[in-house]
């Protein structure tokens, strides 16, 4: 049975693009193997982030995980912080990556151009260390991902290389897979774009008001003409609105293509907005009652337990590896 690893880092309310890229997709990945999907709170301290916002962002994900369809007894939820083999791991693949590897890195450059030099953390530069860490503690075999965290899977792959080549088979090798409906959900107000969380009126969070995501995707930027047609390049708006149907009715974009055919934008964005509020509506309602019942936390507890016992296992291979002498064989 295969491994199955992916995690949502804590920086902001969830949106849209969180559900279909990741949350929209639990039911398939924990009956198709061995899942792991943990909670990357410590990579969100590579960012200044308030610490009570860190908190509620962490609980808000536990829980609409689980309104989505994540079973317990199927797939191991937990926080990245409550398994101390993250931080461990990291101490040592820091040595394997090197600094003009990182520097590279497409999210690090985009990230740090927007900051004071001084300003710029180790943890933003190191980012794909602990993010390789994390992959390669579970032996995971798939890992999906977004367009943007696939150059990262890329470089677990190459430390998976390197790694291997020094000491042996002692690493699993990682493979990135792409959803291939709503990769890339952009914002409502720039779909230029993606939907990042950070854009109240661009954005549709999991948390709005059903009217307020009505209002925002009634008035979504579109392109000039009339046709409902899918063309990222000439027709941004359009197409975003295409791709984000396309993923909430569980249809190709072909075929969402066709059903608009000969319809107006407002009707087509009616149309939108009524197949975004058909999931999203019991979604919230299922969130509020394990919000309620604080039922989280037990799952949350549970899962660190599991995910330590093999991410430890994993740690102690990895140990033994590089030469570190473990007292407590």
């Amino acid at each position: 049975m295969e491994k199955i690893l992916t995690g949502i880092k804590p920086t902001g309310k969830l949106t849209l693009g969180n559900y279909i890229g990741v949350l929209k997709n639990i039911r398939a990945l924990q009956d198709r193997g061995e899942c792991y999907l943990f909670i990357a709170d410590l990579h969100a301290l590579t960012l200044p982030i308030d610490p009570e916002e860190l908190r509620q962002n962490s609980i808000d994900i536990a829980a609409f995980y689980l309104a989505s369809g994540l079973d317990p007894k199927k797939a191991t939820l937990f926080l990245q912080s409550s398994v101390s083999a993250h931080a461990e791991a990291n101490a040592i693949f820091q040595n394997y990556l090197y600094m003009g590897e990182l520097s590279r890195m497409t999210q690090f450059k985009d990230k740090s151009a927007k900051m004071k030099e001084s300003a710029i953390g180790l943890g933003l530069f190191a980012y794909p260390v602990l993010m390789a860490g994390d992959i390669v503690l579970y032996d995971a075999d798939i890992v999906p991902v977004g367009e943007d965290q696939k150059q990262h899977v890329e470089l677990t792959r190459d430390l998976v290389n390197r790694f291997n080549n020094r000491y042996g088979e002692v690493l699993k090798m990682p493979k990135p897979e792409m959803n291939k409906v709503g990769r890339r959900i952009m914002s409502l107000s720039d779909p230029t774009v993606k939907m990042s969380k950070s854009d109240p009126k661009g954005d549709i969070f999991l948390k709005d008001d059903i009217k307020v995501i009505r209002k925002k995707i009634m008035s979504a930027v579109t392109d000039l003409g009339s046709e409902v047609k899918y063309d990222p390049e000439n027709k941004p708006g359009i197409s975003n609105l295409l791709t984000i149907y396309a993923a909430m009715k569980d249809v190709s974009i072909e075929e969402a293509e066709k059903h608009f055919e000969g319809k107006r934008y407002g009707e087509f964005k009616g149309e939108v907005a009524d197949a975004v509020i058909e999931v999203i509506e019991p979604l919230q309602q299922r969130y509020q009652q394990i919000i309620d019942s604080k039922s989280y936390l037990e799952v949350l507890k549970e899962g660190a337990q599991r995910a330590s016992q093999l991410a430890n296992k994993t740690l102690k291979r990895i140990k033994k590896a590089v030469g570190l002498l473990q007292i407590d064989e």
